[in-house]
């Protein structure tokens, strides 16, 4: 039985949180609403920073598992892998905590409460922070959000592993710049059916522990303060029970840029009456002032510190307890099995773009390989943003002449700088582009290694980059990585483009003979690229965000209406369309049959074939779409379910898939669920059903009309 099953022994924390709490003087209780908690000596309190990082590994902290970049987890479609990774970083939490404590280390990044995951919605690729969630579609986001939480969170019935937080809450992603002042405007249709739904997910199926405001305002509302969305969604609306904390000094934000209070006590006041229970960041100090002037009743801070206490004692952190969890050692940190989930998480994240045939390579017909572009030997290009320190990387051109050995000649050059037009800075610029020719004139094969990296897209502050506080301007590549790679191209030598990003780019490959989208690959990145490129791994990933051919196409950055964005209600032709991604191999879908065509309360339960046609063994990413017809403003057709499928090659599986009544249903314009009357239709297959996909994978998927009654 979990934890969060088991009631009764929750309710025994909250009442020993609630005894606590009353012994606690007004100066006392106010210590314990900021994320650096001091202790309480006389109460056996210990000293405890509530923050701590976990996005893909222990981040910030020392040694960890440095897995890819959660846009990366994404593209492997994977449920089961997510839990088993949520597991592997809370062991790895609880590893690191025990010796923190041995050692009475209370900083930062030393606890138990892991701000992670991130299920902001990926509406437009210039987001620098898109790189931290699960991509662009609800249900996808949806599912492996649920899953990390569960496998951080544990199954243990007495404690929890860890605690995680589903963040930004909501209507959060971008610009980055404007996010201190930004007043994020979306219909009540658009909360329900994109923005909302991966949040309920995580709270009414995961019992994700944390919930973490955003900084901007939702429909002019401050996040961290809004009574719309802590207390009548998030709290009345479905039955949230563990803390919220604002994101740091978001606070700050309601009177110097939200402008929407007018002082440090009415902007405390508004948060913490409204719901916010844990300030990062030290502006909750003035909560003294706010209960003892009458503006924040004392026992709605009790409240708040009730919850926070009874998220400690779930950890199991009071009163000197004992859990499953304190003889976890620094052996299980980056530990061989860890890297070895690594490596194999690594490669399933891994999307093929294009083939022309020139992949899997046949290194005995190889002699010298040519690695060029900045992103080729770069360690911080493997692994994004919200990373821990691995104890080994493997970068790409690591990886590939660790694969290859020494019986073939490696030609390397950085090609450019990732921005700037120039790696040496008294050049007087492009000042590798001859050395770039030199090495194309002697490979027989050449990988082109580009893209960004965090310092380029990511958080405000983070980036820090000439661009736009780590946003993307467009979709193109930077600097001098364009005239490389077409240097590369025009060399008339075969080109493998492997691009290092955390976001979608728009590449031209009419003239380039492979192209992989590699995201942020983790720590084991490089030996990951080069055992699928020489074909001892297949390709599985498919993409988690739609890659459009240019930002002309999109609506305004700042606009968030969902018309004309994402796969769900775009009406261009994608460059790369969601859930697309090639493999070795070849699948073919075949008896695909629904057991009936009226829905009805139990759903519709569907059976089909997946046959493996090709000759090297694989795993298939299934995926349902479902679109509703006849209603206006409703999504092209929604991802609904999907499913990995391991298959030999020439091996057939049976599938079964059940589809919930709930799957049919839509929000109206007034954020009311309903499952309309008329007709829809099921597309099942490994795709979209776009006219772009087809054309890109060659097959079409099985469409299966339902009668809504």
């Amino acid at each position: 039985m979990d934890l969060v099953k088991n009631q009764a022994k929750i309710d025994e924390f909250r009442k020993r949180a609630e005894e606590l709490v009353s012994k606690m003087t007004l100066e006392e209780k106010v210590s314990q609403t900021m994320n650096h908690a001091p202790a309480i000596e006389h109460l056996g309190i210990k000293a405890y920073d509530w923050w701590n990082e976990a996005l893909h590994g222990v981040a910030r902290a020392g040694t960890a598992t440095v897995f890819p970049q959660a846009i990366g987890l994404a593209a492997t479609f994977d449920e089961d892998l997510m839990e088993e990774l949520g597991d592997a970083v809370s062991t790895e939490g609880r590893a690191k905590f025990n010796i923190q404590q041995k050692f009475s280390d209370t900083d930062i990044y030393k606890g138990l409460t892991f701000w992670a995951p991130n299920v902001n919605i990926f509406r437009d690729p210039r987001w620098g922070r898109g790189q931290e969630t699960y991509g662009e579609d609800p249900y996808l986001t949806s599912r492996l959000g649920v899953r990390y939480i569960k496998g951080l969170q544990g199954h243990d019935e007495d404690h929890m592993k860890a605690a995680a937080c589903a963040k930004h809450f909501a209507v959060h992603s971008g610009p980055e710049p404007e996010r201190h002042h930004f007043n994020a405007v979306a219909s009540v249709q658009d909360m329900r059916e994109t923005y909302l739904p991966a949040f309920k997910a995580c709270v009414q199926e995961a019992d994700v522990e944390t919930v973490m405001g955003a900084y901007n305002r939702t429909n002019g509302e401050p996040c961290c303060g809004s009574k719309t969305l802590l207390k009548d969604i998030l709290r009345d609306e479905w039955g949230f029970k563990g803390h919220v904390v604002s994101d740091c000094w978001a606070i700050k934000d309601f009177h110097t840029g939200h402008m929407v209070t007018s002082d440090e006590i009415e902007s405390v006041s508004l948060a913490m009456n409204n719901g916010c229970d844990l300030n990062c960041g030290d502006l909750f100090v003035y909560l003294k002032d706010a209960v003892e002037q009458g503006k924040v009743e004392e026992s709605r801070l009790d409240e708040a510190l009730v919850n926070l206490f009874t998220t400690r004692m779930k950890l199991g952190m009071m009163d000197g307890e004992k859990t499953a969890f304190d003889g976890i050692t620094m052996a299980e940190v980056d530990s061989r099995e860890h890297k070895k989930l690594n490596l194999s998480t690594s490669a399933k994240s891994l999307v093929l773009l294009k083939n022309d045939g020139i992949l899997p390579l046949d290194k005995s017909k190889i002699r010298t390989v040519g690695v060029i572009g900045p992103n080729a030997d770069s360690r911080r290009a493997l692994v994004g943003n919200y990373e821990g320190t691995a104890s080994r990387y493997v970068t790409v051109l690591e990886g590939l002449e660790d694969y290859l050995g020494d019986d073939v000649t490696f030609r390397y050059s950085e090609g450019c700088d990732l921005v700037r037009d120039r790696v040496s800075g008294l050049s007087k610029g492009d000042d590798r582009i001859s050395e770039v020719k030199s090495v194309c004139e002697d490979s027989d094969v050449i990988f082109v290694v580009l893209g960004l990296d965090a310092g380029i897209e990511g958080e405000e502050g983070d980036a820090g980059n000439e661009f736009a506080s780590g946003d993307k301007k467009d979709l193109k590549l930077p600097g001098l990585q364009g005239e490389v790679l077409e240097t590369a191209v025009a060399s008339g030598k075969p080109v493998i483009l492997l691009l290092l990003v955390g976001s979608a780019l728009a590449v031209d490959d009419s003239r380039i003979n492979a192209v992989i989208q590699c995201w942020y690959p983790g720590a084991m990145g490089g030996r990951a690229i080069a055992e699928t490129v020489f074909g001892d791994r297949n390709f599985e990933g498919k993409l988690p965000v739609t890659f459009y051919k240019s930002t002309e196409e999109l609506p305004d950055f700042t606009d968030y209406a969902m018309k004309g964005r994402t796969y769900r209600y775009m009406t261009n032709e994608a460059l790369y369309p969601f859930g697309y991604g090639l493999s070795y191999t070849s699948y073919d879908y075949g008896n695909v049959k629904a057991d009936g065509t009226v829905l009805t309360d139990d759903g519709i339960d569907l059976s089909f074939d997946v046959t493996n046609t090709g000759k090297m063994d694989g795993r298939e990413t299934v995926q349902i779409y479902v679109k509703v017809s006849g209603v206006e403003n409703a999504p092209n057709y929604q991802l609904k379910a999907f499913k990995k499928v391991a298959l030999k090659a020439g091996e057939t599986a049976n599938v079964r898939i059940s589809l919930s009544k709930e799957s049919f249903g839509l929000f109206d314009t007034e954020g009311r669920f309903v499952i309309p009357s008329g007709k829809a239709v099921v597309y099942v297959g490994g795709q979209q059903p776009d006219p772009r996909s087809e054309q890109l994978l060659g097959r079409k998927v099985t469409a299966i009309e339902i009668e809504l009654p």
